[in-house]
């Protein structure tokens, strides 16, 4: 059975291989001159949906797709029938979680603002203290999966009042459906996006949704950029009404003469929300792990349904 990974500093992150089992290391698939033939499991290298479809399509032999990445938007439903897909779910709990959580101080303690003065080598206490603080902050967390479990832990030591939402109600873990949200977006603080990107999740926060945030409130989107509707995001954050720290947009790339990026409220990071050096260790012990239970016929994890 051929294996295919994206990186040669994965080889020996995968742990012990099945017997059988051939490793070729394909950064960039191009296939006018890699023999796709009797590619069984493959980690792709992050792929735009387009290349993602071309190159699955081409596999003959392709049964297991396991990401790298936790959304698994460019790929679900584009895959040949019978062809499992995998997220990386878990790999990126811990990155991500301390993204928002960096983010969110950031905004609060006023950081921006501090670091452009900083640039004009101006002591600026006067035009930013006494800054705003997270204690006592009400966070919403808009999705309840691995990555807001994570950062539920590593906000509760910072004196907050937490509510999680996730697609349906768990009323036995506390945590409220989507259809909540309405009603509690008008008492949140800080509402933070961990969604992955869905036919239900795009477009989720809209003139609608920004309006129902209190004025002063964060927005913090750590999931994907369509899950916010850009030109509401603009209108709201202009007038200043709201703030956002953004690790992802929409377009993305952001284009350099967008409007989000001179705004002093608005916080932007270039979709490294997970990209820190544990990243690829991680992610290739559970890629090694379902290799394994692949060759052994047993279920794989994180499987992606529908989207989830």
């Amino acid at each position: 059975m051929k294996v295919w990974i994206p990186h040669e500093q994965g080889l020996p992150l995968l742990g012990a291989l099945p017997d059988g089992v051939t490793i070729e290391v394909v950064p960039r698939p191009d296939l006018l001159d890699v023999d796709p033939t009797g590619v069984r499991f493959w980690v792709p290298p992050f792929l735009t949906q387009a290349e993602s479809v071309h190159v699955a399509g081409k596999l003959p032999d392709l049964a297991v797709v396991q990401l790298l990445s936790a959304g698994a938007d460019v790929w679900t439903g584009r895959l040949p029938e019978g062809v499992l897909l995998c997220d990386a779910r878990g790999v990126h709990d811990s990155p991500t979680a301390e993204w928002v959580v960096a983010a969110v101080l950031s905004h609060l303690r006023a950081f921006p603002g501090f670091i452009r003065a900083q640039a004009r080598r101006e002591w600026s206490y006067g035009d930013f203290a006494p800054t705003d603080e997270l204690a006592g902050k009400r966070v919403l967390i808009v999705g309840a999966g691995s990555i807001g479990a994570a950062l539920r832990a590593r906000l509760t030591p910072f004196e907050v009042e937490l509510t999680l939402v996730a697609r349906t109600a768990r009323p036995a873990e506390g945590v409220h459906g989507v259809d909540d949200l309405p009603a509690l977006l008008p008492s949140a603080d800080i509402v933070v996006l961990i969604v992955p990107l869905t036919g239900e999740t795009r477009g989720m926060v809209d003139r609608g949704f920004l309006a129902a945030m209190p004025d002063g409130a964060l927005l913090v989107n750590a999931a994907r950029g369509p899950v916010v509707d850009t030109a509401a995001l603009v209108a709201e954050v202009s007038t200043g009404r709201l703030g956002a720290a953004l690790d992802v947009t929409d377009p993305e790339p952001l284009p350099g003469d967008h409007p989000l990026w001179t705004l002093p409220n608005v916080l932007i990071t270039p979709h490294v929300g997970g990209s820190v050096r544990g990243l690829l260790p991680r992610a290739y012990r559970l890629a090694g792990e379902q290799l394994r239970r692949f060759a052994a016929g047993r279920p794989l994890i994180n499987q992606v349904v529908n989207g989830y």
